[in-house]
């Protein structure tokens, strides 16, 4: 039985519908065990100091992952390993595998010693804090992470080739998993560290699920010293992408520095917020630049430009599609949402509102952050890559300057502080200000899309006439339909008071669906040609009738 349950899991998915449809699921798998996790870090700390030293701990190391890691990532090594031979495909395995450990293992040493400098050079707040000397040594630890997450890339390449797209899915789960484990298990002992080494286990586990993948293609690489003429290649083909990571990196960091002056807990609820806005954008914007951009390559290659364009376009207005309903139903639910996910133990009602009042204003730039993803893959296709790294240049320059003058303008003008506080309905919450870092979060962002829209015309034009109408008919059913499922909560808040989680997830369960079905009724009026797309596709999902079998997958980059 166990045989024959762990030859499914490592048996090669070769339809493409099939391997889309797994990939999506354990994605989701994922996305559920992440939203466990920060509700076990909700329950056990709330918005405190440990959670704001957890999530600052990351930063350095999640910016060595983004200028060091990422320019040996499956991206590039894909294409490179399916075109070689056994032997080439071993050296280049070992040569980038090499580089990584070389140059990110020094890296990583020298901010090792350098960590106390480093870390309260960001977060000056930090230095006096009692547990001060716990956030150095977690942030020493974590430095181990990206060199780990860094070798799981480059052996995830092999994995994609063989088709083991079980687990390559499965390894986000095993990561979270790791964390989950070290919160409950070892923090009581072993405090901030105990978390740290959780989040190690994690990354271990990351990257060993992939090892007997490399081992039976006998890919397994070799220690050596890397030559300057293969790694020049790879590192010339991963620069581009490798910058723009570094400078979300950068901004993240940036806005997490500004956090911390606002107070204890704001870092912990930034964040949490974030990670629940990121939760639709990797189910819709993430899945559709994935899917598409192995066909808008393949489209570009070819000098099929005109396909390109409709590829681009019809994967648009998809996106627009879904993300317009999340959007909406997502500031109308805030409140809902981050009760039932995180509400618990010592998250208190005063975090769950000013978390909520963050997760609206973070949602209302999902759009953007969905086609920059999507207009990314096609920069990416049409060899324009350094078009996303100027894209992310003005996000990080625009996202830091609002944020800080918004901070200033605050200070400055307290009525100004007042409304916008009112408006979120959270003036009597402490804290309160680090709204305006997620005001500018959210329009450097918006920013982002904007850019991008204006400059895909370099390599799609008209794309952007073709999603003016789907912009504005998703937008309006979506809010339509957020207007329905207010006014059921309002109806039913009158009915009976929210005193228990069973209630808070019935009134937002049945005001979700109303507002659904009344943006579904919009659509059908309007003749939307998404919806009818949906509907077409639902009923070709549910017909006996057998489908066509699927072609091959393709080892295409995924990430």
């Amino acid at each position: 039985m166990v045989r024959k349950i762990l030859g499914r899991i490592t048996a090669p998915v070769r339809g493409l519908h099939q391997a889309a449809y797994l990939l999506a699921a354990l994605t989701l798998a994922a996305q559920l065990l992440a939203l466990l996790r920060d509700r076990i870090f909700a329950h056990t700390f709330g918005a405190s100091e440990v959670l704001d030293l957890y999530y600052a701990a990351f930063k350095v190391p999640d910016l060595v992952f983004a200028l060091v890691a990422s320019l040996v990532s499956a991206y590039v090594l894909i294409p490179r390993i399916a075109s070689s031979g056994k032997k080439d495909a071993r050296e280049l395995i070992s040569q980038t595998s090499s580089f990584l450990l070389i140059a990110g293992g020094a890296l990583c040493a020298v901010l090792a010693v350098f960590t106390p400098q480093v870390v309260f050079a960001f977060f000056p707040d930090f230095r006096d804090s009692a547990q001060a000397g716990e956030f150095v040594l977690l942030v020493r630890l974590l430095l181990v992470q990206p060199l780990l997450l860094g070798l799981s890339g480059i052996f995830t390449s092999v994995t994609q080739i063989e088709r083991k797209f079980f687990l390559f899915a499965l390894s986000p789960v095993l990561y979270n998993l790791g964390i989950i484990f070290g919160t409950v298990f070892l923090y009581p002992s072993y405090g901030l560290v105990g978390i740290g080494t959780g989040v190690v286990l994690g990354a271990v586990l990351h990257v060993g699920i992939h090892i007997p993948v490399v081992m039976r293609a006998r890919l397994l690489p070799a220690l050596t010293i890397p030559k300057r003429a293969m790694m020049q290649g790879v590192i010339a083909d991963s620069a581009p992408r490798s910058l723009a990571l570094g400078m979300s990196a950068i901004t993240t960091l940036a806005l997490a520095a500004l956090a911390v002056q606002v107070g204890e807990g704001s870092v912990a609820i930034f964040t949490f917020a974030s990670n629940l806005e990121s939760v639709p954008l990797a189910l819709i914007g993430a899945s559709y630049a994935t899917a598409a951009f192995p066909v808008l390559a393949e489209q570009m290659g070819q000098k099929k430009h005109e396909e390109f364009r409709a590829t681009l376009t019809a994967a648009a207005r998809h996106l627009i599609f879904w993300s317009s309903a999340i959007l909406v139903l997502f500031i109308v639910l805030r409140a809902h949402i981050v009760r039932i996910i995180l509400g618990s133990g010592a998250f208190d009602w005063d975090a769950t509102r000013l978390t909520a009042a963050i997760l609206a204003i973070l949602v209302v730039a999902l759009i953007a952050q969905g086609f920059v993803l999507l207009a990314s893959r096609a920069f990416y296709a049409a060899e324009r890559s350094w078009n996303p790294f100027f894209i992310q240049v003005g996000g990080l320059v625009v996202s830091v300057a609002s944020a800080w003058g918004m901070l200033l303008a605050a200070q400055s003008y307290p009525t100004l502080k007042y409304f916008v506080e009112v408006l979120f309905r959270v003036e009597d919450v402490p804290g309160a200000a680090v709204l305006f870092i997620a005001l500018g979060a959210a329009v450097g962002q918006l920013a982002m899309g904007l850019i991008a829209f204006i400059t895909l015309k370099d390599v799609a034009p008209g794309v952007g006439k073709d999603l003016v109408r789907p912009l504005f008919e998703g937008l309006g059913a979506a809010i339509l339909g957020g207007s329905a499922a207010y006014g059921v909560l309002t109806f039913m808040g009158n009915l009976a008071p929210l005193s228990n989680l069973f209630l808070v997830f019935t009134q937002g369960a049945v005001a979700g669906m109303v507002g659904l079905v009344v943006s579904a009724a919009v659509l059908v009026l309007l003749e939307n040609k998404e919806f009818r797309d949906l509907y077409a596709s639902l009923r070709k999902l549910t017909s006996t009738r057998a489908l066509p079998p699927s072609g091959p997958i393709l080892g295409g980059p995924t990430q």
